[in-house]
């Protein structure tokens, strides 16, 4: 039997973080992966000449050398910051629908409010609103409602974030509809919502604001070498601070004594002895099928019944032959949307029609090496629910995979007339693609829906099991920033409770 301080279940983002947060605290720690590499949705792939990024499109939270954010701190913590190259973006997206409106926004506080009001004249008392806005509730947000959260005092939420207070809860509609008086710039500031999975309708404004405010302030950024240098950075500083990493070896069990976590079983037969246990797991998976017993306990059950799985997506990764200006692509990231109604573009997601809303990026925009001499790699990407495919037979799901890839290129065909001619490698990912690889109920990549409802205020995390900690997306917003951060203060919270039981042990 082995024995640690700690495991953590699965090496994506939030497993990578929390794994390197221990182990650097001193804490013998064991890392199991399923897959053979690390990274979960942080990875890459190599067909032909082109090495494709997974996931990434905009890493958020970092900022420059000169303004550093949470981010940057985070990983100089983690000593990563010497094994990272980080390549900025300069724009934050291209907003197009073929014929009515064609917008790119600087990745620039100033810059997007000079931006906005060159196109939208008569809207610029309602930019001037709603850029203060987003500023002051991110601000609130990040600075002061961690720590008023924990707390649980309306009164003192109000006295210390009155902006988040009064508008932060607010569907994100609401305040734009208040605000605006075009359907046109509503859409173009809420195209973010694409990033967090639901329409403005359903979206915490605080959720818009946060994003757009941390992307136009500290900047979008990638990586050097994609995703996947980042996964190996993280892993790198774990196994240097003398961690251990099991890789193509799943967790079967969490075992559990008196109550509280004590082993870990493998899908190999391995017993490994420990009373800390980090799931970068869904919350599902963690509680239905790893945790020993008959049933979750019914404090889970009943916040599972509250909550809906959030949406999957559906993904072209692609390989041209030619360089990005050949086509037209001036930056990054492109919203390509057939038109500005975004409740219809999002009950599409739950169909297997052509999507109404697309997302292009870019790789080698910013940083040239990322593609071949000469070439370009893209991916063309739209949010689709897993349940779409349920009842796709198996003989007919090649076909209608590659049926529903081929609305997508003629969607980016409307704005990058050519695009098709110039595929040399591609490779299509559906909802069941996630599902195999990140092992999440749906293929759902942002964990469960991030609705009013998700909000920290409202729901705060399950520690049900001494022990026991979730990570990663199902315990937080979904993205790459939230599931680093989720991985680091799951992290945090372990070692305080340690701590904690330590000091009360020899009091």
């Amino acid at each position: 039997m082995e024995e640690f301080d700690a495991v953590v279940i699965g090496a994506g983002n939030a497993g990578l973080t929390a794994a390197a947060a221990l182990q650097l605290s001193g804490q013998r720690t064991l890392l199991l992966e399923r897959h053979n590499i690390p990274g979960g949705c942080a990875t890459s792939f190599v067909r032909g000449e082109f090495e494709f990024e997974v996931a990434l499109h905009q890493l958020s939270g970092l900022g420059p050398q000169d303004k550093p954010f949470v981010m940057r701190q985070m990983f100089q913590s983690l000593g990563i910051m010497d094994k990272v190259e980080f390549v900025q973006e300069h724009e934050l997206y291209r907003y197009v629908v073929p014929g009515e409106i064609d917008i790119t926004l600087p990745a620039s506080w100033s810059g997007l409010r000079d931006t906005l009001k060159t196109h939208f004249r008569h809207e610029a008392a309602g930019i001037d609103r709603f850029l203060a806005l987003c500023e002051g509730i991110a601000t609130e947000r990040f600075a002061i409602l961690p720590e008023i959260a924990k707390r649980n005092d309306p009164e003192l939420l109000k006295a210390r974030c009155p902006l988040f207070a009064q508008y932060g809860m607010q569907p994100a509609s609401e305040i734009l509809d208040e605000l605006f008086t075009s359907q046109a710039i509503r859409s173009v500031v809420g195209a973010y919502w694409c990033y967090l999975g639901l329409p403005p309708s359903q979206l915490p404004f605080a959720d818009l604001a946060m994003v757009l405010y941390a992307y136009a302030t500290f900047k979008p950024w990638h990586v050097k070498g994609g995703s996947q240098a980042l996964s190996n950075a993280l892993l790198e500083s774990f196994l240097n601070a003398g961690g251990s990493v099991q890789f193509n070896c799943a967790a079967q069990r969490i075992e559990t004594e008196h109550g509280r976590v004590c082993a870990v079983h493998t899908e190999h037969g391995a017993r490994i002895a420990c009373d800390i246990v980090i799931s970068n797991a869904s919350s599902v998976v963690t509680y239905h099928d790893l945790l020993d017993g008959e049933a979750p306990p019914e404090v889970v059950r009943q916040d599972f019944r509250s909550r809906r799985i959030g949406t999957s997506a559906f993904v072209l990764y692609i390989g041209l032959d030619c360089p990005p200006e050949q086509l037209g692509i001036p930056c990054a990231s492109s919203f390509i949307c057939n038109h500005l109604d975004e409740e219809k573009a999002y009950a599409r997601m739950k169909t297997l029609d052509a999507p109404e809303h697309t997302m292009l990026t870019c790789y080698n925009i910013d940083d040239p090496d990322f593609a071949p001499s000469g070439k370009s790699v893209v991916s063309l990407v739209c949010l689709q629910y897993g349940a779409a495919w349920d009842d796709v037979a198996a003989d007919d799901y090649f076909d209608t995979k590659y049926a529903l890839a081929d609305q997508l290129l003629l969607q980016a065909e409307q704005v990058y007339p050519g695009l098709r001619a110039h595929i040399e490698q591609m490779e299509v990912a559906t909802p069941k693609t996630m599902m195999r690889y990140l092992n999440t109920p749906g293929g759902a990549i942002y964990g469960f829906e991030q609705n009013a409802a998700d909000s920290p205020l409202v729901r705060g995390h399950i520690n049900v099991i001494p022990g026991l900690y979730l990570a990663g997306s199902w315990t937080s917003m979904g993205g790459f920033q939230p599931t680093y951060m989720a991985g680091f203060s799951a992290a945090e919270i372990a070692l305080k409770a340690r701590h904690n039981a330590e000091e009360s042990a020899h009091a």
